[in-house]
Formats: C-alpha cells, sequence, structure tokens
C-alpha cells in the first residue's frame, strides 16, 4: 500500500459513531485511543467483561473492540452477553492468544473478526472500517 492510501485508509471519520473498547492493559489502551482519537468517534472504555456489558446496555454502541483475556468475566462470556443483546452490533476480538484454534473460538463465541496482537494501525483501520462504512 502507498503512503497516500495508507493515509487515506487512516483519514475515517466516525464521529457520528460509538465504538467500546475493552480492554484491561495500560499500554494497549494507549495504543487504541491515540489510533482512534483521530476518526473523532466517541469511545467508551471498559476494564473488564461485566463492565463492557453494562456500558453496552447503557449506551447506543455501534462497534465493540473485545479482548479476551479480562479479569472478572473473559471477552468470550462477555461477547455472548452483548450478542444476546444485541446480535446486530459487530464484535472485533483482539488478543494475544494466536493458537490454533483462536479464530474459530472467537467466532463461537459471537465475534464477528478478528486481530492477533500486536495491531497494527493500518489493519485496526481497515478492519473497523469494514463494519463502520457499510452500516451508516
Amino acid at each position: 500500500m502507498s503512503d497516500s492510501s495508507l493515509s487515506n485508509a487512516l483519514n475515517q471519520d466516525w464521529g457520528d459513531k460509538v465504538i467500546l473498547v475493552v480492554e484491561d492493559v495500560d499500554t494497549n489502551k494507549i495504543f487504541f485511543d491515540a489510533a482512534l482519537r483521530r476518526t473523532n468517534a466517541k469511545i467508551l472504555w471498559a476494564k473488564d467483561g461485566q463492565q463492557a456489558i453494562d456500558l453496552f446496555n447503557g449506551n447506543k454502541v455501534d462497534l465493540v473492540l473485545m479482548d479476551l483475556q479480562l479479569p472478572v468475566m473473559d471477552g468470550y462470556a462477555a461477547t455472548r452477553e452483548i450478542k444476546k443483546a444485541n446480535p446486530e452490533v459487530p464484535v472485533i476480538a483482539q488478543t494475544a492468544h494466536v493458537m490454533s484454534g483462536e479464530r474459530e473460538k472467537c467466532m463461537e463465541a459471537g465475534c464477528d473478526d478478528y486481530l492477533a496482537k500486536p495491531i497494527r494501525l493500518q489493519i485496526l483501520i481497515e478492519t473497523l472500517s469494514k463494519f463502520l462504512n457499510n452500516n451508516n
């Protein structure tokens, strides 16, 4: 991808979108904050699966970025609850656990896509674009 098409891919304006980021590791939170700030999306933060469900149920969320290894309630259980509440909202798993079968486990829990950590900025934005740019 050329520099100009990369910058076009990164110049998303999701000012009318709400993204729930479920992440308990501060360094990953800093990455997502920096990556998503330029999109103008409203970002909600949850540090565990139960907090994610509470925020999801209390807000109109357009997309969920779900870490899978979480305290209190893991991302698999939280995804199942979120999908029960609203199966239309895309949930994208993000995990450092990339063992064989992990993607299938994510999909079985109801995730719509899967990102392996460390996540590259371009891959993150392209993946979010697939879901956020098509459901206006």
